[in-house]
């Protein structure tokens, strides 16, 4: 199976990242005040919120060289960038679904050597309209067709997205999908994971509030994360794990883990890998 049997789909906000894109910059370019008036509105959704700060930044002058240069002091943990190098060397399909933007995601990555990684990036697009200002368009076209998921905000359904990729990789054979995020429309996703595929939710955060209080059984199993360094851990362990499960002895890249799995609703780690005695590898 190797790695190549595997697709890692990731939320970005709070998951990739520690903090969120679209408020970083509302924040470092001096938009707070305008941005919180605006959440007061409860019929704006925060792509609507979002394309109206974008409007905001372009009427003030503001270039996307500027917006670039504000995204790229957005940090990520070391130990998830060299998870997901690693990842990435190993054959996994690297996938992100998120409700931020192209330009924002791709710039960050990009910053940091990781935009190479990813296979796809599935986002609520930008462009350049007839005036020459950067704007954002919705991941789907609510005002023509709504997507129907009620569990998802009207320009993004996270499930719709996460059977899309499926059913496009379910030609090259069967695949395992781990599917990692934080936020409450990452719950929408989760649902459609399959027995045999990895749920990896962010501990403290709302899909993990969600998870624990809900009554509607997940199907995959469940590991949980806290912060970058424990998510880059686990997260080879998660693909090890699958590769063992495989029985997959051939690749010489094969990821070793370091620790076990913190589990709330699977006991145990893994798998057991007391014969092994080479050390994780990641890539620099």
């Amino acid at each position: 199976m190797g790695g190549k049997g595997m697709v890692v789909v990731f939320d970005f906000d709070f998951t990739i990242i520690d903090c969120d894109s679209d408020d970083w910059v509302v924040e470092k370019m001096g938009l707070t005040d305008l941005f919180n008036e605006l959440k007061s509105n409860p019929t704006l959704s925060w792509y609507s919120m979002m394309d109206r700060m974008i409007i905001e930044l372009n009427s003030e002058g503001k270039t996307m060289e500027e917006i670039a240069g504000c995204l790229k002091q957005v940090p990520l943990h070391p130990q998830l960038m060299s998870a997901i190098k690693s990842a990435h060397a190993f054959g996994c399909d690297l996938r992100i679904i998120s409700d931020a933007n192209t330009f924002f995601i791709e710039t960050i990555l990009e910053n940091h050597g990781l935009l190479e990684c990813f296979n796809e990036i599935n986002t609520n697009p930008w462009f350049i309209d007839q005036e020459g200002r950067f704007r954002l368009l919705p991941c789907h076209d609510f005002i023509n067709s709504s997507h129907g998921c009620n569990l998802c905000p009207p320009n993004l359904c996270k499930g719709k997205l996460l059977e899309r990729i499926r059913t496009s990789v379910s030609e090259e054979g069967k695949k395992r999908f781990i599917y990692v995020g934080d936020g409450k429309n990452d719950f929408c996703p989760s649902l459609r994971l399959h027995e045999s595929d990895l749920l990896m939710p962010r501990r403290g955060f709302a899909l993990w509030d969600i998870i624990c209080n809900n009554t509607v059984p997940i199907k995959a199993k469940i590991y949980n994360w806290i912060n970058g360094e424990e998510l880059g851990n686990n997260l080879l362990n998660a693909i090890d794990s699958i590769s063992v499960d495989a029985q997959d002895t051939s690749n010489p890249n094969k990821l070793i883990p370091t620790y076990d799995l913190d589990c709330k609703f699977q006991t145990g780690s893994l798998a057991s890998h007391e014969a092994v005695g080479k050390a994780l590898r990641v890539q620099n």
